[in-house]
């Protein structure tokens, strides 16, 4: 019985695939985050805010020097310094993902992080440590029963989310399930 695996080779234009998946959603990301920083901050003043919804939603500017829910306020370089590094990290992963779940998970956090720091370096106090511009209020328009976000946050969110459950239902960047293909290397070779 021979050792070689019976599964058909991965054709070659898969992993690049994945790739220009990963950097199509991390630029359609980044573009619509900076677009609409841009039309809020043109045509909503500071002191103003647009009701939608029937007073679910209220369009706003707000300027965040902190995180995300406005957390550690003070300690924007900080902030600036760990969102460099999760994009220094994405990238790197992003060289082996095989696994459509994974590039879309890490897209939407690399778009949305550099959507937050493209206003750390570009906006108002300094570079490095600009606020960020948030707009989305959900149920008040001044941000006291939902903190005040934006589409990069969103989207931080939503990619982490996704590669918690990639995670969780054992996946890895490769798309593959680590535990079954050891249990399947295991019963090809004999053991």
């Amino acid at each position: 019985m021979s050792s070689e695996s019976t599964e058909p080779a991965e054709p070659a234009d898969r992993p690049a695939r994945r790739i220009w998946l990963f950097a199509l959603i991390a630029v359609l990301v980044l573009a619509a985050d900076l677009v609409s920083k841009v039309l809020v901050v043109a045509n909503i003043a500071p002191d103003r805010s647009i009701r939608l919804l029937g007073g679910a939603l209220y369009l706003v500017q707000a300027r965040n020097s902190g995180a995300a829910f406005s957390l550690g306020t003070g300690v924007t370089v900080v902030l600036t310094a760990i969102a460099l590094l999760v994009v220094i990290v994405i990238v790197r992963a992003a060289r082996r993902l095989r696994s459509v779940s994974w590039a879309v998970a890490l897209g939407l956090v690399l778009g949305g992080a550099l959507g937050n720091l493209t206003d750390r370096f570009f906006r108002a106090p300094a570079p490095g440590r600009g606020h960020v511009v948030d707009w989305i209020s959900l149920f008040a328009d001044d941000g006291h029963i939902w903190p005040i976000f934006n589409i990069a946050d969103s989207c931080i969110v939503i990619g982490g989310c996704l590669a918690v459950l990639v995670s969780l239902l054992g996946i890895d960047l490769a798309g593959r399930r680590p535990a079954k293909q050891a249990q399947l290397h295991r019963q090809g070779s004999g053991g």
